[in-house]
This record gives C-alpha cells, structure tokens and sequence, in this order.
C-alpha cells in the first residue's frame, strides 16, 4: 500500500517537473534541433530525463527514509540490500554522463567507454550475472565462465538500444510504462522488493514524462533518460533471472519492439559495410512514420505488439 502513495507522488512530480523542463524558462534547457534523419520537425526540448531519473531517486531517497524510520516496516517496505543499491548508483553515474553528452556532446568513445566500466562494475561489485537459462524448446542454457562478460554486453547493448529506439514521439517512454510495470507486478508477485519497488517507481516516473512526450512532443527524454532508463531496465532483467522472479524470455518477449528492431536494423548496417554508430533512419518504426503513418498511430501499433 506504501508502495502505491509513494507511486502516485512520483508520478506526480515527474509530471510538474517535466512540463517545467519543457517551458522555454528552463535553465538547463538543451533543444534538439531537427535535421534530415529527425522525425520532428521543431526545435525540442530534450532534457525529459531528467525528470524520469530525478523523480525516480526522489522516490527511492523517500523509500529508504520510510524503511530506516519505521520500527516494523513490512516486506514490501524493507530497506532495499546492497544490490538494489548498487543499481540505482551505477544507473545514477551513466545518467550524468548522458546528461553531459545532451548539453555540450561527448565522443562516442568516452561514452561508451563509461558504459562498459559501469557494467563491468555492476557485475564484479555486486555479483549480478545471468545464470542457467531456461530457453523453449532448448531447455537449460549454461553460459559458464561466458556468464560475466555477456552480462556486461548485455547490459551495454540494452543502454544503446533503448537510446536507439528514442526516436519517435511517446515510443520510449510508453515502452517504459509497460515493460517497467510489468517488472513491477511480477516482483510483487514474487515478493522482491528491489525489483518491485525500483521497477514501480521507474514506471511512474515514465507515466508523469508520457503526458507530455506522448505525441505530439513537448519534450524528449534525451540521452539522460533513454541511456539510463535501458540500463537499468536490463539490470532489473539481470536480477529478475539470477533470483528466479522470471525468466529471460518473459521480459525480452515485452521489450521485444525494441530489441528485435534496434537488433535486426543494426545488424543489416552492418552487414552492409555502414557505420552503426552514426545517426540513421533505417529502424522500422521510422520508415513506418516517414512512409506517412503519424507518430501517435505509430506508437499505439508499437504499443500493441
């Protein structure tokens, strides 16, 4: 029930505090300013995230405040452990730096070079890998010693691809709203607090940003909120797994209109001798919309899959 109020405020001030990054009075305003492979056709904000993550830490600053105060909190209350916290602190340093690369650029290098360090740091300082995985028709698959160095990829290619698939007006966000809610609902289920709170929370910061990112856009998520928000996703993915709230193919089957499209499209750049790293509009959802779709019929297509 705790869970629910503190829910509800986040969402709330995420959306207070995203339509005040969208005023043209915004200090830290960053526009994203449109060009041949943009699907906007204005100068836009693009510093929503910073509302997703700011609300999200608000909450999680509340969550353990209430945790540590409380003489008997119940499970759904209890401190989260060193884990969870290790998540949202890896997750905190890479939304700086994307936040750094939305105001003034950053070269891909160092960029993804601080994505590598912080998933190899989540890994090695926490202990989060994928274990034996359960795969239809397959049964079991045991990564082994390969389990710590795919985790890593794993959690470097979910950053990207989410920042990827941030093209469209409401795609990121309203994949946010599903995929975390159903994070949420299944670490309740299943009586993990790390995951269902995190994930709970992750997804109502997404609701009070979609209000305003739901198309047509008054604000993008940037870097700050798409880098972020696919990191952390796929680390409450790791940690579902590992700790048998679901398996891998649940929340990949959610999430699968972003993976199967960044994956797919950057696989054909690539066996095509073009630069995957650099700005296109080869994704499927943008010839959806450049062949004349709008965004919001788009996305509502997006949604449904």
């Amino acid at each position: 029930m705790m869970t629910s109020y503190l829910a509800a405020t986040v969402g709330s001030f995420s959306w207070w505090l995203t339509g005040w990054l969208a005023s043209p009075g915004s200090p830290i305003v960053s526009l994203d300013h449109p060009n041949e492979r943009s699907l906007h056709r204005t100068p836009t904000p693009r510093t929503g995230g910073v509302a997703i993550l700011g609300s999200l830490y608000l909450g999680m600053l509340i969550f353990g405040v209430l945790g540590w105060t409380r003489s008997s909190p119940d499970e759904s209350m209890a401190v989260l452990d060193s884990t969870g916290w290790c998540i949202l602190m890896v997750t905190g340093v890479i939304s700086i730096v994307s936040f750094m690369d939305d105001r003034q650029g950053l070269p891909i290098a160092v960029r993804f070079g601080v994505h590598l360090l912080a998933a190899a740091l989540l890994v090695t300082g926490s202990g989060l890998v994928l274990p034996p995985t359960a795969v239809p028709m397959l049964g079991f698959i045991t990564l082994g010693w390969f389990a710590a160095p795919f985790t890593v990829v794993f959690l470097v290619w979910m950053a990207n691809l989410y920042n990827f698939m941030d093209g469209m007006d409401g795609f990121a966000g309203g994949m946010t709203v599903i995929g975390c809610g159903l994070l949420g609902y299944l670490g309740w289920q299943a009586h993990h607090p790390v995951i269902s709170v995190i994930a709970t929370l992750q997804c109502a910061a997404a609701v009070g940003f979609l209000i305003h990112n739901f198309p047509p856009a008054k604000i993008f998520m940037g870097d700050v909120g798409s880098v972020s928000t696919g990191f952390l996703v796929a680390a409450l993915i790791v940690l579902g797994c590992r700790d048998g709230v679901f398996d891998l193919w649940v929340p990949l089957i959610v999430f699968s209109p972003f993976i199967l499209d960044a994956t797919l499209t950057l696989a054909r750049r690539a066996l095509h001798h073009e630069k995957v790293w650099e700005a296109h509009c080869d994704h499927y959802y943008q010839r959806l919309v450049l062949s004349g779709w709008s965004h919001r019929r788009t996305v509502l297509v997006e949604y449904g899959l």
